[in-house]
């Protein structure tokens, strides 16, 4: 299943010492004399007994022959070899059992040449108890013992605990122990509060806390929607009797159910059980989300970040890493990933034998299963730039852009510039600025553009923002202290041209200036870099710098899109629905009815608006667009 790759911190470049490769060599040939043709686990162990690397074969004696032959070996795995002072097996009956031995033992010994899973924690469930009348809702770490139901994995006790707090508010099931439970004698303050039924004082009979629990077992198991849909009819009952206090409380249940469900785009009806497991690499670094789906609703998600070689391609870190994460854990009947894995169909028999039932490893190619495996990408996209932004690399990293484009030193203060709008209209300017320690969010500014601008020129806005923010800092600082020691744009000639010219007018010379401009088709890794007087140029997609300039690039574009929504927002004032063409009072009030606030429409996903009543897919699509036009 995988390679040998290395940690971050494994050794650097340099060949091995000769006659410690030598012997290495001679001692595996020596090893191989007695080495079966059979399925199995070797581990390769140095000097000390410990464990270098890790490895399963369908014949172990043509795989291990194969560092025998120390010429054809790469430059990791020679040193690998000469590091190698013993090499144990182990004889499995089939290969299948050889890879969940190996995936067992690199996740026990973490030998240094193989990819390695780090902090691969347990996850907390939701535990509905069992053996009492009046169960018991509550949060479970660790060896399911008890009787009950258990829905899960979250993806952390945050997620966990914001499910609950919205499942009480929807459910009003105790959360109490057992023995608080029999001493109560009067309702506590969660009644009090709208989040327990208080069955511990009789305020509720058994009969209806059943019916309490039927509601939240099946939310949890995925009926969330037919729940939601007989909150809403009773609701409408209630108020049509002009039981407006008993209507609003269920009008309350149907708000804290949304939280749970109002997820833009992910959610999806027929989903089931699945893990959707995406990876994206940069820098020579990868990053892994997973996102938890059970009973078709998003329980949350995680990431990881494991150590392996810089060259190590997606489909042996995805390989291994999916062989690692379900050594403990049962894998959901549906595990949908973004590359796929190497020795796929080995790894999906595996899993399979493991949870005792049909494991399914698939790449959507398209439809909604994509939309959701694109939707972890750009989720560890994110994560790797967070990571790389508040590590030491950052100053390594700030070093190669000055190497890059020639700068006299690192820069202390890069600032990121970004204009957005929809036509024209609510535009906005935005200014995210970077340093040794990463963003510093506190220099962050916005701009409303005040124009009189061209609906569209994001020339003009480009000048607008930038002579707003130099002439006002030659005003505060003639001295020019605080000044950015590097200034980069979003786009390309034009947009560069418009900002010297600004900056040359106002008398700023001798700040460096460019022009970041998304390849072809957009993609990113084929950026072109515009300097004043230089050819455009690009960078390798595997330098560390690239990845750097476009997390810089894409945290100002995030800014600049939120400020413009806010500012859209404000615009449209306190009924937002009543904005959008085609929504009159009959949607209004079936929109409201089921999500309980504009607000939660306004967060809902695409599937979550096309299933309230008397609204279309053409309807909901321009609902969802009203609310998240990208600037």
């Amino acid at each position: 299943m995988s390679e040998i790759f290395e940690p971050d911190d494994a050794l650097d470049g340099t060949a091995p010492p000769a006659g410690n490769l030598a012997r290495g060599a001679d001692l595996i040939r020596a090893a191989l004399k007695t080495m079966p043709p059979a399925p199995g686990v070797y581990r390769m162990l140095d000097a000390k007994g410990e464990a270098l690397y890790v490895g399963k074969a369908a014949n172990l004696k043509n795989r291990v022959a194969n560092y025998a032959n120390v010429n054809g070996l790469a430059l990791r795995l020679k040193r690998m070899v000469a590091e190698t002072h013993s090499l144990e097996i182990a004889i499995t009956h089939t290969e299948v059992e050889a890879l969940l031995l190996e995936c067992n033992l690199i996740k026990r010994l973490t030998p240094r040449y193989n990819v390695l899973l780090r902090d691969d924690k347990s996850f907390p469930y939701i535990h509905l108890t069992g053996n009492h009348p009046f169960p018991q809702l509550t949060k479970h770490r660790g060896v399911r013992g008890r009787d009950g139901d258990y829905f899960g994995p979250f993806a952390s006790a945050g997620a966990v605990n914001r499910t609950l707090i919205a499942l009480q508010r929807a459910f009003l099931l105790r959360s109490c122990s057992d023995s608080v439970f029999a001493a109560r004698t009067r309702p506590c303050l969660l009644f009090q509060i709208k989040r327990c039924s208080a069955p511990c004082t009789g305020r509720i009979d058994r009969a209806g806390y059943e019916h309490l629990i039927d509601e939240a077992r099946g939310f949890l198991s995925g009926r969330s929607h037919k729940v939601q849909a007989r909150l809403a009819r009773h609701m409408q009952e209630l108020s049509d009797r002009r039981e407006f206090e008993s209507a609003a409380v269920i009008r309350d249940r149907i708000r804290a159910l949304t939280q749970v469900q109002g997820r833009q785009d992910i959610n999806l009806d027929g989903l089931g059980n699945a893990d959707v497991v995406a990876l994206h690499q940069a820098g020579g670094h990868s990053s892994i989300q997973i996102f938890f789906f059970r009973g078709g609703q998003n329980w949350g998600n995680r990431s990881y970040f494991p150590a392996h070689a810089r060259d190590l391609e997606p489909a042996d870190v995805m390989g291994a890493f999916l062989g690692q994460f379900y050594d403990n854990k049962s894998p959901p009947p549906q595990i949908l990933v973004s590359h796929r894995p190497a020795e796929a169909m080995l790894l999906a028999d595996a899993l399979s034998s493991r949870a005792g039932r049909r494991v399914e490893i698939a790449v959507p190619e398209r439809g909604d299963k994509r939309k959701l495996v694109d939707q972890a990408l750009l989720n560890a996209r994110e994560a790797l730039g967070r990571r790389l932004a508040e590590s030491t690399a950052q100053r390594r990293l700030l070093e190669g852009v000055a190497e890059t484009f020639g700068l006299d030193g690192p820069p202390q203060r890069i600032e990121v510039y970004d204009n957005s709008h929809i036509q024209g209209s609510h535009a906005m300017g935005a200014m995210i600025v970077a340093g040794p320690e990463g963003f510093i969010k506190n220099a962050y500014r916005k701009f409303t553009i005040r124009g009189p601008i061209a609906p569209g020129d994001d020339y003009a806005m480009m000048r607008e923002v930038l002579g707003r923010r130099f002439a006002r800092a030659l005003k505060e600082n003639p001295e020019r202290s605080g000044f950015p020691d590097l200034v980069l744009i979003d786009g390309g000639q034009g947009q560069l041209a418009a900002a010297c010219q600004i900056l040359v007018d106002l008398g700023v010379n001798d700040v460096p200036v460019i022009g970041v401009a998304k390849g072809p088709e957009r993609n990113a890794g084929r950026e072109r870099f515009f300097r004043p007087g230089k050819p455009p140029r690009s960078l390798d997609p595997k330098d560390p710098v690239l990845y750097f300039l476009q997390r810089l690039r894409d945290e100002a574009h995030r800014f600049a899109i939120g400020a413009h929504r806010s500012k859209r927002t404000k615009a449209i004032g306190a009924s937002p629905l009543d904005e959008i063409a085609g929504i009159g009072a009959a949607r209004k009030r079936a929109l409201l009815h089921h999500f309980g606030s504009a607000r939660a429409v306004a967060a809902a996903g695409l599937p979550d608006l096309e299933r309230v009543a008397g609204i279309s897919k053409i309807v909901a699509k321009k609902i969802y667009d009203h609310f998240h036009v990208e600037g």
